[in-house]
């Protein structure tokens, strides 16, 4: 991935979170793209809408992939999140095989807008601590990805 196909892709992540906002949802949005560069699929957040606690975007983006197009083309992939992921999507992204996670807003960002969450371990620590190694990196267009969360506060 080049640094224009990472932005590309992260500003999919923060409109996503955008569309969850307007729905009623926390603002967040997850893109995942397969390990030869192809988009698979876009998903944000909808806990409030479904009424499913563990609706946040990555696990959706997870569930809805291998809905449609089984949980091999999870392996290898990138997924860009608008906001840096929990400990509970960081598990569903190392249960996934998925290589790389590309994050918006830090945590650090995320509670000074937002106030703390429950479980504020960042997401490399938590994948530091699986049996194969997966790339954290963000934060990536921080600001945009905050606007977003300012709009919600």
């Amino acid at each position: 991935m080049t640094a224009e196909d990472d932005a590309r892709y992260m500003r999919m992540a923060i409109d996503a979170s955008h569309e969850a906002l307007h729905e009623g949802n926390m603002p967040y949005g997850a893109v995942m793209v397969s390990a030869d560069g192809e988009l698979v699929h876009v998903s944000r957040n909808n806990q409030v809408t479904s009424g499913d606690c563990t609706g946040h975007a990555e696990t959706v983006l997870i569930r809805e992939v291998c809905a449609a197009h089984g949980a091999d083309k999870l392996a290898g992939a990138t997924v860009y999140a608008s906001g840096e992921p929990c400990a509970m999507c960081a598990g569903a992204i190392f249960w996934a095989k998925v290589a790389r996670v590309v994050f918006g807003a830090s945590n650090e960002s995320i509670m000074s807008v937002c106030g703390p969450p429950t479980l504020s371990l960042n997401t490399a620590a938590v994948l530091a601590a699986g049996s194969h190694a997966i790339k954290v990196e963000g934060p990536l267009l921080e600001e945009e990805a905050v606007a977003v969360l300012r709009e919600k506060a």
